[in-house]
């Protein structure tokens, strides 16, 4: 039988409701004859929920601990789903990461997966069962539970897809991947294929629809992902390999962001320290005798204590944490021309504000900004660039 592994993000889960109306859908899919694997995330705000009890507790939680409490959020909706689909007389089972297989890296709260070991998932698969796995996490070779950072799920449903041979679908609150997030730009329009390369850069710029890093799993295993609405119609973004024209793939907004600026010789200091938070930080366009770094923050779990010691240790670091974001447009081609430079920075002045940093990509180009102007940026932009 053909094998299809779907992926239900936290807003498709968030709530019974919902939940058993997934469960119907996946019901429908196995009685049409397919083998199902279904990843979840965590039912709506529980991860959110979770790491701010964690911060009432210690304002810099350990990283070890918070794997262990942000897994148990998946947990509750694999569980509950497998409860659903038995209800509806279809058989399943629920597996956690570290029960399905899905090795990775010993780095808690952002371990990339070494490999998948599926066997107990291929085994229920041929009993008929659907098997409903936890995404967002696996264990390490130590046997230490870990996460895969923010929008994790995706990369386990991807990583299972390639280990199983089976089709990828992506489910969300969206019908695939538009031009802009559509609750920010009305006039946004969804693309009906990306390349591998497009959707990245626009993952690693703040699209929420899919994530990076499975992205980057499904390149390096050549698995064509299929990004759907969860209650929608057949509407999809297929993305897969593919040689980009020169286009405007889309515009995405980052609302997290710390602008780290600091003189140019304390680059090797700067640097190991942001290493050792596992605070991964971008090189961006600054003034001579600077160096000045993005920090994406979505992440990074206790930042401000990182930021006391570098104004601490780094004498004239300058750090902006708070109230800072970025607006990227993503193509093939778009750093080639002034253009889309041009557009950004113009779409700021309009606003009667100026950069706070730039910078340029092979595939994007970003502007840096208060989080206020963020969703207007974006919708001056794409209304320059893409109508």
């Amino acid at each position: 039988m053909a094998a299809v592994v779907q992926k239900y993000g936290g807003s498709s889960v968030a709530g019974v409701e919902k939940l058993k109306r997934v469960a119907a859908k996946v019901a429908e899919r196995r009685r049409a004859g397919d083998a199902v694997c279904v990843v979840v995330s965590a039912m709506g705000d529980t991860t959110d929920d979770l790491l701010k009890l964690a911060k009432q507790v210690s304002p810099d939680p350990p990283r070890r601990e918070l794997d262990m409490l942000l897994t148990a959020g998946e947990r509750i909706s694999m569980a509950l789903l497998s409860i659903a689909l038995q209800e509806l007389g279809v058989e399943a089972i629920s597996f956690t990461g570290s029960q399905a297989g899905i090795i990775t890296t010993d780095a808690h709260a952002t371990a990339r997966i070494l490999e998948v070991r599926p066997v107990r998932v291929r085994e229920e698969l041929e009993r008929g069962k659907v098997v409903i796995v936890a995404g967002f996490q696996g264990v390490s070779e130590r046997k230490e539970i870990t996460t895969l950072g923010r929008g994790g799920s995706d990369t386990t449903a991807v990583a299972l897809a390639a280990a199983l041979a089976a089709d990828c679908e992506i489910y969300s609150d969206v019908a695939g991947v538009f031009t802009a997030d559509p609750r920010v730009v009305p006039g946004a329009r969804r693309q009906d294929e990306l390349s591998y390369e497009e959707m990245q850069a626009l993952a690693r710029a703040g699209a929420k629809v899919l994530n990076a890093q499975a992205v980057e799993f499904a390149r390096t295993t050549g698995i064509a992902i299929r990004a759907r609405s969860t209650f929608g119609g057949a509407e999809e973004t297929v993305v897969r390999a593919g040689r980009g024209h020169e286009r405007i793939a889309g515009v995405a907004v980052e609302k997290e962001v710390a602008l780290v600026d600091v003189p140019a010789g304390a680059e090797a200091r700067v640097l190991a320290m942001l290493s050792a938070a596992h605070a991964p930080a971008t090189r961006l366009e600054g003034a001579p005798g600077r160096l000045v770094l993005a920090v994406a923050l979505e992440n990074v779990h206790g930042f401000e204590p990182l930021a006391a010691a570098l104004r601490r240790e780094v004498a004239g670091a300058r750090i902006a944490a708070d109230g800072v974001g970025a607006v990227t447009v993503v193509g093939t081609g778009v750093a080639a021309t002034p253009r889309v430079r041009e557009a950004l920075v113009g779409a700021l002045a309009s606003l009667g504000a100026a950069p706070l940093a730039i910078e340029s990509g092979p595939l994007e180009v970003t502007v840096y900004a208060e989080t206020r102007l963020l969703a207007d940026t974006a919708r001056e932009v794409h209304r320059r660039l893409i109508g």
